[in-house]
């Protein structure tokens, strides 16, 4: 009788479907440059109404800072691959789960009028600007790249003088926007969809001039349990976020 009961009782178990997986949330913190890029992507994922996510924005090295003073992030989006390498090596992410999202590319943003014969070499080297703004070397991936082009073209310190510098990518971006820079430099991705205004102009920076920026996520220590911070760095691999990543400016990794 007892052989016959558990028979029944498990056919009926297999009758019944599976519980669906828990919806969770995940904290994510984005590399500034990523910000617009990341939340056309979390629209993207959060279609599927299976989890939901909360963005957190800023320079790579601020953002690095706060996850070790234990900020709660489950995933950071990189500007490079220095820094989830790092947390890795420290025991602050989980190994085997990074991955080079994006490879970013860099632009000389310029105000006034457009001059198609003009370069980016000529246009420093003609010195005909107040200043120039770039994001902090020591926090910013593209900050650093911005200074090793100027370095490429001999042009560090021509422009030493004239250096303007902001926390992240978008305090640079504020700064031209302002008018408070004449020159600044940026991730292609802020130029990509949009028109530009007349008096504005950019130039892609050679990619010979300056280190590949690649740009890698992870998922920290705190999110390891988190099915949400998962299921978004597995998108991310995907080739729906990587259609939307190289609408948005970028390169992405074979």
């Amino acid at each position: 009788m007892r052989t016959i009961l558990q028979a029944g009782l498990l056919a009926l178990a297999c009758l019944v479907p599976a519980a669906p997986a828990r919806a969770e949330q995940a904290l994510v913190a984005v590399a500034a440059n990523f910000t617009d890029t990341a939340r056309a992507l979390q629209t993207r994922f959060e279609q599927s109404g299976e989890h939901s996510l909360i963005l957190t924005s800023g320079s790579t090295g601020r953002l690095y800072a706060q996850i070790r003073h234990g900020a709660p992030f489950d995933v950071i989006l990189s500007a490079d691959a220095e820094t989830p390498a790092r947390l890795e090596a420290e025991g602050g992410a989980v190994a085997g789960t990074r991955i080079t999202y994006a490879i970013g590319r860099l632009a000389l943003w310029s105000a006034g009028r457009p001059d198609p014969a003009e370069t980016l070499e000529t246009r420093l080297r003609q010195g005909h600007y107040r200043n120039i703004a770039i994001a902090n070397p020591a926090l910013a991936p593209y900050g650093a790249a911005g200074r090793a082009t100027l370095e490429a073209t001999g042009l560090r310190e021509a422009a030493q003088g004239r250096l303007v510098t902001g926390e992240s990518i978008a305090a640079v971006q504020a700064m031209l926007a302002t008018g408070n820079a004449d020159l600044g430099f940026v991730p292609v991705s802020q130029f990509a969809g949009s028109d530009l205004p007349d008096a504005v102009q950019y130039w892609e920076v050679p990619p010979n001039l300056y280190p590949p920026i690649r740009q890698d996520a992870v998922l920290t220590v705190h999110g390891e349990n988190n099915a949400a911070a998962r299921a978004w760095l597995d998108f991310l691999a995907s080739e729906a976020a990587r259609e939307i990543i190289r609408a948005h400016g970028y390169e992405v990794a074979p």
